[in-house]
């Protein structure tokens, strides 16, 4: 066993994740003394390019901030704009939107699933290995991904960065006939998502758990995805206007992304676990009793065990989109008109990652004044790192090679979304 009282455990650039960020721990004297998720990347500037452009333009443009969810993106800025010029789209565009939303859920839950996260619980140090062993279940994550695709596709015009949506609506709007192919794969799909559960749930979690209060849309009647208002664990709510109210966020010198904070509170956490603890009952029937049957309970605060929580969403966004598609009659326009006006809208929606919020400043003619975006993962940087802090200083036993792969699992269990791309780990432990 290599395990010392003073250590330091270096992680250069973090592997399965997206984006570039590394990790930095040390331990002195027995005791955690410093955690880092430093996040390394250069800042991209999306809300000041967004300044002096028109109104109609920030779906279009903040969608090229993420190539595996830019649907929370295009979403979360029509909210936002639509909120400042008072406009509220007709329920048939709503109910498109969501089905848009499920698509992306499930090529971006089975893509962390399968790609990103399994190979950690099950000793691979990539898909790429997974599959010379298990080839079937890395084309099962394959064809899951694809149904989802598919959806954005249909409805977006694309699968990656969709063309379709605009503020108001979309564009165009499918026919029931073109819809309607859609639904048998979906049904495939289906099936495979429940096997997907039963798969996860068989893995090994660390015995972990955290107390950091969660934070999430909530809609009464349905799980939330493209609207709602904003609850926690601690019984805070406010509507999404007020998010700013709330959620404070500060430069640390070790990111060049921002860190969240409740306004008073402190660190918190956004994401699958905290849709599920404060949604769980608005789940369809089918992903209640997938969760039942894996062991989830009424919460979930084991962060490890948040790869089972998206395989339970990926299992409610396909039955939910299989509703949507059996239950769609056509609205009477693809969308409304969205006169400008001076004023300040204010949008959120749940990420595959967690609720992003999107505010918007206009003056008279529909030119933005001011932006401001906040992703989920500054949201739960401070979060991952008291993670970090509470994990190791309770497996110091263990020695650098298993300590280091589990720190790197736990970030892995937020899914960070730094930016889209992957990156081979560099490795480097100095002992004293």
């Amino acid at each position: 066993m290599t395990h010392r009282s003073d250590r330091t455990l270096d992680v250069r650039a973090l592997a399965r994740v997206e984006g570039e960020g590394a990790m930095h721990v040390r331990v002195r004297g027995g005791a955690v003394e410093e955690v880092r998720l430093d996040i390394y990347e250069p800042p991209r500037f999306f809300e000041a390019l967004l300044r002096g452009r028109r109104h109609t333009e920030p779906p279009d443009i903040t969608a090229r901030i993420c190539g595996i969810c830019p649907v929370a993106y295009q979403l979360s800025a029509c909210a936002a704009i639509e909120d400042a010029c008072g406009v509220t789209v007709e329920p048939g565009v709503a109910d498109l939107r969501r089905l848009l939303y499920c698509g992306e859920w499930i090529e971006s839950h089975t893509l962390h699933i399968y790609l990103l996260h399994a190979p950690d619980f099950l000793g691979y140090p990539s898909a790429l290995e997974l599959a010379k062993d298990r080839r079937d279940v890395v084309e099962r994550g394959l064809a899951l991904k694809k149904a989802g695709n598919e959806i954005v596709e249909v409805l977006g015009g694309r699968a990656i960065h969709p063309v379709n949506v605009r503020v108001g609506g979309f564009y165009r709007t499918p026919t029931r006939r073109e819809l309607a192919p859609l639904r048998g794969n979906l049904r495939i799909a289906l099936d495979q998502a429940l096997d997907t559960v039963r798969w996860v749930a068989g893995f090994d979690f660390p015995d972990f758990h955290h107390d950091h209060e969660m934070l999430a849309l909530t809609t009464p009647g349905r799980y939330a995805i493209e609207s709602g208002s904003v609850a926690t664990t601690a019984a805070l709510d406010f509507a999404v206007q007020r998010f700013e109210d709330h959620i404070i966020e500060e430069h640390v010198p070790h990111s060049t992304a921002l860190h969240a904070q409740l306004a008073g509170r402190g660190r918190y956490v956004v994401g699958p676990t905290a849709r599920y603890t404060l949604n769980r009952r608005w789940l369809s029937p089918l992903a209640l009793e997938a969760a039942d049957a894996a062991g989830l309970g009424d919460d979930c605060r084991n962060p490890y065990r948040s790869i089972l929580v998206r395989a339970v969403e990926t299992v409610y966004a396909l039955d939910e989109a299989i509703r949507l598609i059996e239950e769609y009659e056509p609205p009477g326009r693809p969308f409304v008109e969205v006169p400008p006006r001076e004023a300040i809208g204010f949008g959120a929606t749940e990420a595959p990652r967690g609720i992003l919020f999107h505010r918007y400043g206009l003056d008279a003619d529909g030119l933005i004044t001011s932006a401001r975006i906040v992703p989920p993962t500054s949201q739960n940087q401070a979060s991952i790192e008291d993670d970090l802090r509470r994990f190791v200083g309770s497996r110091l036993d263990l020695d650098d090679e298993r300590l280091t792969w589990q720190c790197e699992q736990a970030i892995r269990n937020y899914d960070p979304c730094i930016s889209c791309s992957t990156h081979f780990l560099d490795l480097t432990v100095e002992r004293r």
